[in-house]
């Protein structure tokens, strides 16, 4: 039997898919945001956030190891909130991010 894997790049703003689609990543209040956006989105991010980063100040980059993600330590595991999405007949890929609908669902029902 063969297989055959199929990656869909999608927008997070829109929820539009495409080819084009890049990860940025932003801070806010000490709180690190990644999103993927088409190139015009992230003109529209850029363009919102323009007027602060003119007047805000360098503070440095982010290193790859404080970037990486850990769970909230009051919240689930990634694993955790695939188990009781699947348990509650939400459709959750095994891989990548845990879509903020069933963080929102599972917050509800807890």
């Amino acid at each position: 039997m063969a297989q055959k894997t199929v990656i869909v790049y999608t927008d997070d703003l829109t929820g539009s898919e495409s080819e084009e689609v890049r990860t940025h990543t932003f801070s806010l209040d000490g709180v690190s945001y990644e999103i993927d956006l088409v190139s015009d989105n992230y003109d529209k991010l850029f363009e919102a956030l323009a007027p602060f980063i003119e007047k805000g100040r360098k503070t440095g980059r982010v290193s790859g190891v404080s970037r990486a993600r850990k769970a909230p330590v009051d919240g689930p595991s990634s694993e955790e909130l695939r188990a009781w999405a699947r348990e509650n007949n939400y459709e959750v890929n095994d891989r990548g991010r845990v879509p903020a609908s069933i963080h929102e669902a599972y917050r509800k029902a807890h």
